[in-house]
């Protein structure tokens, strides 16, 4: 009798560990492939490491969304709107910009420069005057002429979202014309944070009488708008549906004594993938949020508001992908073997070693390999400079290395925040180089396009930088 076959390969551990193949990935003669780009011949033409983005990715998680509310709108008979809002902060590029606003959609600042963002947006054609603005973020000096400046040009929907009493102050030293306001409750942590209140917005106590005093009878301003964010995100927890019916009862509570207010935002924090061996059902949690606002205005007898959301990683956080070869190993005992790579993770992805989030993370070739648990590190001396453990497997796997070709391997759905939390085209640690940045788009016939966006960072760039 002959001896079992041992599935043992790469290919084998991924497809009894993981849904696979899901989310555009997909593996041809074991190499991977991602929404049909053949990423080993992308590190052979354009070489490694490699940041990309995949443009149609941002359209289809807008289109997504857009549509489960239009759907839950309908099931319900939900008598106002719904608008979607591209939360800049994650991702400032103009090429995400760009992509995003061709699905008609509106924008959430953080800061003043993102006012000037939106200005050159529209004096491009990218951006109409009268889409909406909503301007989040502690309000400095700046940031409160520049809203009043926009206003004053003709940005009627922009919206100052109070973050503080004192905030109304400052907004009124520079408004010269009628100015539509939020204000940001601030939301209980879950349990197990390190406070028990979000240190943004203010408390829901202060709302109606900020209003009574100072915003009801102020010739420029009105208040449109009461927002929140849940700082884990939109869960389907107890947690998190405790918290969207606390805050809806106070959107009642001042709707009663202010006829202009007609918005709920509620934020941002839809989940993406960044593993695969979980599902989300968003269709059911989009579906809860409809129904939940519904069923309370109508038990309290308040009109339902117009539902804004806040989706920056939701939409540019699966579009993007950082690709590396691996340079060399270390056995630095029976038991830990580290596999180096050819950049740094503080460099590209400080997520992973700055608050310690996990990406998918694939091999691109030698899927018919053997697998061998490892751990991966950076080219920095820098002891934090790894990472070791998969969302859900408390460990990474990776192909055995051999003398064949080089392995390469890539992180997936990284588009969010990391060149605006490791800085951009800078100095990082020990010098490590930016990547190259490639975008990947499709033409009119379906076909794949490539742009190198950036060069990888050069000696003489840094140089330059330090003053030498």
């Amino acid at each position: 009798m002959s001896a079992p076959h041992i599935r043992n390969r790469y290919t084998d551990l991924i497809h009894q560990t993981f849904f696979f193949p899901r989310h555009g990935f997909e593996v041809i003669d074991n190499q991977l492939f991602f929404h049909g780009i053949d990423l080993n011949a992308l590190v052979k033409e354009y070489g490694s490491p490699l940041k990309f983005t995949y443009l149609p990715k941002i359209e289809s998680q807008i289109t997504k969304a857009k549509e489960l509310f239009a759907s839950a709108i309908e099931k319900y008979q939900y008598n106002a709107s719904y608008n979607y809002c591209y939360c800049t902060k994650s991702s400032h590029f103009s090429f995400v910009l760009n992509e995003v606003l061709k699905s008609n959609v509106d924008l959430e600042t953080s800061s003043a420069f993102d006012l000037d963002i939106i200005k050159t947006l529209e004096t491009k054609g990218k951006f109409r005057k009268d889409q909406f603005i909503v301007c989040n973020g502690y309000k400095t000096d700046s940031y409160a002429q520049k809203m009043a400046e926009m206003v004053d040009m003709g940005y009627n929907n922009l919206v100052c979202v109070l973050d503080n009493p004192e905030e109304l102050d400052l907004i009124n030293k520079y408004t010269k014309n009628q100015t539509n306001l939020g204000i940001r409750i601030a939301t209980e942590e879950e349990p197990n944070f390190l406070v028990y209140t979000s240190r943004l917005g203010m408390s829901y106590k202060r709302v109606v009488d900020l209003y009574e005093s100072k915003i009801k009878d102020h010739p420029n301003f009105k208040l449109k708008m009461l927002h929140f964010f849940v700082n884990s995100g939109i869960k389907d927890t107890t947690y998190y549906w405790s918290e969207l019916t606390r805050l809806v009862n106070v959107y009642c509570d001042v709707k009663e004594v202010c006829p202009d207010l007609d918005t709920l935002d509620i934020g941002g924090g839809m989940p993406i993938y960044t593993s695969l061996g979980v599902e989300y059902d968003y269709g059911y949690m989009i579906d809860q949020i409809v129904y939940y606002i519904k069923s309370i205005c109508e038990s309290r007898g308040v009109p339902e508001p117009n539902i804004f959301t806040e989706f920056g990683s939701f939409t540019v956080g699966e579009s993007g992908g950082v690709l590396y070869s691996i340079i060399g190993k270390k056995e630095q005992n029976d038991k830990e073997q580290w596999y180096v790579i050819d950049s740094s993770f503080i460099t590209t992805l400080p997520d992973t070693w700055g608050i310690g989030q996990k990406f998918i993370l694939l091999a691109i070739n030698q899927w018919d390999h053997e697998f061998q648990r490892i751990n991966l590190g950076g080219l920095t001396c820098d002891g934090q400079d790894f990472y070791n453990s998969d969302t859900h497997t408390n460990q990474v796997f990776m192909p055995k290395i051999t003398d064949d070709e080089p392995l390469l391997m890539g992180f997936f759905h990284t588009g969010a925040y990391q060149e605006s939390l490791g800085g951009y085209g800078g100095i990082q640690h020990c010098l490590i180089p930016a990547p190259k940045h490639l975008i990947i788009d499709r033409n009119e016939t379906g076909e794949l396009t490539y742009q190198l966006f950036a060069e990888e960072q050069t000696p003489e760039a840094m140089l330059k930088i330090l003053g030498y």
